[in-house]
């Protein structure tokens, strides 16, 4: 019998992803997202549903089936929408482990994020301790919100959830105002373009290497109640990926310090992925080189 997943936000960049892959391992697939699926991201035998997740009743109405496994990649991120940006990434946490610790669900999949450690230290440790209020943005304080109640669910109901905190995940079909696909654009056009100074220190993750880190998660039913990093391992400037697009391509004229950092922009982000290695057998294969080129090479079919 088919294993059925359901993938919150399998419309986005990385549910695209995953859905695309898991097909090929014969799941039947539902995504519910906020908006209709962008034609680039339109994948055939997936039932495509539409709902805001911060909204409870609605919810429930939406999510009568079984499903075996659920992977939330649902969330919105505006700097300036403060409640929305709240709302999806913490009330809709909520709202969805609420729902399925009724329905007896295999494994649920929470992607996490890299800013729930705020200003601590990297490489960041998955015990790491953050309080919320260290964090300074919104968004950082709802992801840490939703990871905390999941990890106090499965302590107090065995809810069989998972955190994955991912790095900067990059590839083809990512949205376009996303720093490598708008540098990539930008040096296609030999445009000058304004960045930050890009001495800020960031773990780059290459799409397929995230996917399969949700696949190793949703087949282990060993470790539920934990947390993950996934990133490459290897930290870089972003100027230096900038670079080394411009160098890839051999245009492009970027302009730094034209961008000011925000104030709760975190300057050194990268991780410590032994436990993923240890525990889940997991580790990166795409170098930053190789992705790169994948991405530029998908480019001009994929991002419009």
């Amino acid at each position: 019998m088919r294993k059925k997943l359901l993938i919150i936000g399998g419309t986005g960049f990385i549910g695209y992803h995953l859905a695309k892959k898991c097909l090929l391992k014969n799941y039947s697939i539902t995504s519910l997202s906020y908006n209709k699926p962008k034609k680039k991201r339109f994948l055939n035998k997936i039932k495509y549903l539409e709902c805001d997740i911060s909204k409870k009743d609605l919810l429930k109405k939406k999510l009568k089936d079984k499903f075996d496994y659920v992977v939330n990649l649902g969330g919105y991120v505006n700097h300036k929408e403060k409640i929305k940006t709240y709302n999806a990434h913490y009330i809709g946490c909520k709202n969805l482990a609420d729902i399925f610790l009724k329905k007896k669900i295999n494994s649920f999949i929470q992607i996490g994020s890299c800013v729930e450690y705020g200003f601590n230290k990297s490489p960041q440790k998955e015990n790491t301790i953050t309080k919320v209020n260290d964090i300074k943005s919104t968004y950082g304080q709802a992801k840490l919100l939703a990871t905390n109640y999941l990890i106090n669910l499965y302590k107090e109901k065995k809810f069989p959830c998972k955190i994955l905190r991912f790095y900067m995940v990059y590839g083809p079909k990512q949205d376009a105002n996303r720093l490598i696909p708008t540098t990539i654009k930008s040096c296609l056009l030999d445009k000058k373009f304004p960045c930050s100074s890009g001495n800020q220190l960031r773990d780059f993750l290459y799409i397929d290497d995230a996917v399969s880190a949700i696949i190793k998660c949703l087949e282990n039913s060993n470790l539920n109640g934990k947390i993950f990093n996934f990133g490459s391992g290897v930290p870089y400037k972003v100027k230096g990926i900038i670079e080394l697009i411009k160098n890839k391509i051999s245009l492009g004229k970027p302009i730094y310090g034209k961008i000011k950092l925000r104030k709760d922009e975190i300057k050194i982000l990268y991780p410590n992925i032994s436990e993923a290695k240890k525990k889940l057998n997991w580790k990166p294969t795409v170098s930053i080189k190789d992705g790169i080129n994948l991405t530029i090479n998908n480019f001009n079919k994929d991002i419009k």
